[in-house]
């Protein structure tokens, strides 16, 4: 069984490092996009036997039922590696064997993307354990990861986590590799990754940075 996880915190405290350039009201808003999105784009993916979405977050679990997603309920959120983890176990325990977790912020994410990487797990070794990574664009963050089994290793999202990952990998002699997709190394977390997304992208989230007038309120510096 192949899993596909999801995890979503609370938004109405979604990315606090773009707070410099939107209001809360903004983040939250661009944040519900680009989860309704990552939902959609999910949802057509074909080779995948269930999708689990990891969250307390009243508005998400709404969404995902409505899309035939499955829930995975916290009691408490205390960062995106223990909500992932916690998410793990819980699949684990339903007879998972390997999963995929996506996070939200991954605005350009095809379902090409997550069929790239489901390929990549089902030609690896099945008598061993294997990760498949998707790095972040400046090569240090881990925007995509997929583990057999799911309960592998524990996750270290965040700064650096793409060495820790691969440390952990190396400890247990997994088989592992690291595929470059550029579309899911764009995660928005900073100023500079709106820009970014400005630049390359089209679609429902670009459309809503437009109008709110974004590319206005960047210092040209960051341009």
């Amino acid at each position: 069984m192949r899993y596909i996880l999801i995890p979503v915190k609370d938004l109405t405290r979604a990315k606090q490092r773009l707070a410099s350039l939107m209001t809360q009201e903004e983040r939250t808003q661009l944040a519900w996009a680009m989860l309704e999105n990552t939902f959609a784009v999910v949802a057509q993916v074909t080779t995948i036997d269930r999708i689990v979405v990891v969250t307390l977050y009243e508005p998400a679990i709404a969404l995902a039922k409505s899309y035939g997603m499955e829930v995975a309920l916290e009691t408490e959120q205390l960062s995106e590696s223990a909500s992932v983890d916690f998410g793990s176990r819980e699949v684990t325990r339903c007879g998972a064997q390997s999963v995929l977790r996506l996070p939200i912020d991954l605005p350009l994410i095809t379902v090409e993307d997550i069929e790239t990487i489901l390929a990549c797990e089902r030609q690896s070794n099945p008598s061993v354990p294997s990760v498949v990574i998707v790095p972040s664009q400046d090569g240090t963050g881990t925007n995509a990861i997929m583990r057999r089994p799911p309960t592998l290793f524990p996750s270290h999202f965040g700064t650096g986590s793409l060495a820790k990952h691969l440390s952990e990998a190396a400890q247990i002699k997994a088989e592992c590799k690291v595929i470059d997709l550029p579309r899911i190394a764009l995660d928005i977390d900073e100023p500079v990754d709106l820009i970014e997304l400005l630049k390359q992208g089209e679609g429902r989230i670009v459309d809503l940075l437009r109008q709110m007038g974004i590319e206005k309120r960047v210092p040209e510096t960051m341009h």
